[in-house]
C-alpha cells in the first residue's frame, strides 16, 4: 500500500476500508499479493454480479481481442454493438413485452442519469426534477443535484439546482403516506412546486442504506408522474441486472418506466458500460445532441452480450438468485432479532442497520480481518451492506454469512439471550443443494 499512499489522491476511499493489494480474482473470491484469500461480498459495488473473471465472458473477450476486434468506435456501427443490441432485444425486451430504444450516453452510471435528465427536460420543456431523500444518482452536477447525501453534495462546490427531494417510502416511518404527500404537492397549484420534467427513483436505495420501496408506493409515484406530465425515470444502475432476482428491479411492480438507467453489471465483466432505455416516442434527440468519446466500448459490448446469453435466456438463473436471496434473508433476519438490528433489502442486496453507526464500520473491519469483504452504506454508514456475486455458490454464501454473524457478535456481544447469533444450519440446508 506504500505506493498507493504516496501517489494516489486523498480522495481514494475503498482501499482505506479494505487495506490489501489484490492480485487475482476468481468467482466470489479475491486473493492479495501475500496469497490471502477473501470472500467478496462487495462485488465491485454491484459491478461484478457474475463474479470475477467468469470463464465464458473472459473467453469471449479474449477471442474478440486476439481476433483484432474493434476496441473503440465512438458511436460508429460495429458487429459487437449490433450483437449486443440484438441480444438485449431477444433476451430482455421481447420476453417482457418491452419496447425501448437504447442510448449509449458514456461509460458510467452518472452519464446515464445525466442523459436521462437532459432528455426529460427536452421532452417536457420543464426544468425541475423530483428525486427522493437518501437517493444516490451519481457524482456529476446534474445527477448530484438529484442525490440526497449532504457530504457528496458539498463536494460540488457550487449550488445544485433544479432538483427537489421528497421523502422516500418509509422516510417518516411506515405509517406516513409519502406517495400521497408528493401527490398533494403536484396537485396543489399553491404548493410552490413547479411541475417537474421527471421523477427519478431507485426501487432500492443502495448507497442510501438499502431503503426498499414497497411496490404499491412505486406504482402510486408512477401514477402521479403520469398524471402531471412528468417522465418516470428508474435508476436501476446498482439494483438492476439481476441484483433483486429479476433482471430489472421493478419487474414485479407493475410499472413501465419512461426511461431506465443501467450501468455497473451491464457489461457483466466490470468493464465500463452504461445505457439509457428510452420509450420510442420520447426519443427526440437530434443527431449528436448528446455525445461522448467513450460511447463505443466494444469490449464491454462483447462481455455484455455473453452475460445475457449465459445467464438470462432461461428463468433458471433468476430463480436461483431468488433462492439465495431467501437464504440471506433468513440469516440476516435471525441476526437482526438476536442483536436488535433492522434488516433491510431483498434478493442479493440486503443488510443490517445499526443503532450506533460506528458499529457497522467495526463489523466491516472485523469481517475483512476474517477474510470477508463487506461494505457499509447509509447517510452515516450505519448499514452493513451485502452485495455478493449472484453466481456465488451456497457453501461460500453460508461461509460469508457465518463470518458476518461472528463479526457482529464480536462488536455487539452474543445477542439478547435467545441464541448465539449463528446462522441456522437448517435454514442454509433448506434452500437447496449447492449450485
Amino acid at each position: 500500500m506504500n505506493t498507493i499512499d504516496r501517489l494516489e489522491s486523498r480522495v481514494r476511499s475503498y482501499c482505506r476500508s479494505f487495506p490489501a493489494v489484490f492480485a487475482t480474482g476468481e468467482g466470489c473470491r479475491l486473493t492479495d499479493g501475500d496469497g490471502k484469500s477473501y470472500l467478496d461480498f462487495f462485488a465491485g459495488a454491484g459491478a461484478l454480479n457474475y463474479g470475477h473473471n467468469d470463464p465464458d465472458l473472459r473467453d469471449a473477450l479474449v477471442a474478440y481481442i486476439t481476433g483484432n476486434g474493434v476496441a473503440h468506435s465512438l458511436d460508429m456501427a460495429t458487429q459487437a454493438k449490433e450483437e449486443f443490441l440484438e441480444e438485449m432485444q431477444r433476451t430482455l425486451f421481447r420476453p417482457r413485452g418491452m419496447d425501448y430504444r437504447v442510448m449509449f450516453p458514456g461509460p458510467t452510471g452518472t452519464n446515464a442519469v445525466e442523459a436521462a435528465l437532459k432528455l426529460a427536460r427536452k421532452v417536457t420543456g420543464r426544468t425541475e426534477v423530483v428525486s427522493f431523500t437518501n437517493a444516490f444518482h451519481g457524482m456529476t452536477l446534474g445527477s448530484l443535484a438529484a442525490t440526497g447525501n449532504r457530504f457528496k453534495r458539498d463536494g460540488a462546490g457550487v449550488p445544485l439546482t433544479h432538483a427537489v427531494q421528497f421523502p422516500f417510502d418509509g422516510y417518516h416511518g411506515r405509517g406516513v403516506d409519502t406517495a400521497g404527500y408528493l401527490e398533494r404537492f403536484l396537485k396543489d397549484d399553491s404548493s410552490g412546486l413547479d411541475r417537474p420534467a421527471a421523477v427519478i427513483l431507485e426501487t432500492i436505495q443502495a448507497e442510501g442504506g438499502i431503503n426498499t420501496a414497497d411496490a404499491e408506493w412505486v406504482r402510486r409515484i408512477a401514477a402521479s408522474a403520469e398524471r402531471y406530465g412528468a417522465l418516470l425515470i428508474v435508476d436501476d444502475i446498482q439494483v438492476g441486472c439481476g441484483r433483486t432476482g429479476s433482471f430489472f428491479s421493478f419487474e414485479e411492480m407493475g410499472v413501465r418506466p419512461d426511461l431506465i438507467c443501467l450501468s455497473k453489471s451491464l457489461s457483466g465483466f466490470g468493464l465500463p458500460l452504461a445505457v439509457v432505455l428510452i420509450r420510442p416516442d420520447l426519443d427526440v434527440w437530434e443527431p449528436g445532441e448528446h455525445n461522448g468519446t467513450f460511447r463505443g466500448n466494444n469490449h464491454a459490448f462483447v462481455t455484455a452480450a455473453a452475460a445475457l446469453r449465459k445467464f438470462w435466456r432461461s428463468p433458471e438463473f433468476s430463480a436461483e438468485v431468488t433462492a439465495k436471496g431467501k437464504l440471506v434473508h433468513d440469516a440476516l433476519a435471525g441476526l437482526a432479532r438476536e442483536h436488535g438490528l433492522e434488516h433491510r433489502g431483498r434478493g442479493l442486496i440486503q443488510g443490517l442497520a445499526f443503532p450506533e453507526p460506528s458499529q457497522a464500520g467495526a463489523v466491516s473491519a472485523r469481517a475483512f480481518e476474517a477474510g470477508v469483504i463487506v461494505e457499509t452504506a447509509g447517510a452515516q454508514d450505519e448499514v452493513v451492506k451485502l452485495l455478493p456475486p449472484l453466481t456465488i455458490d451456497r457453501d461460500s454464501l453460508a461461509e460469508g454469512l457465518e463470518v458476518i454473524g461472528g463479526s457482529i457478535r464480536a462488536v455487539r456481544g452474543s445477542g439478547d439471550g435467545n441464541g448465539d447469533g449463528r446462522i441456522d444450519d437448517e435454514a442454509v440446508a433448506g434452500v437447496g443443494a449447492a449450485s
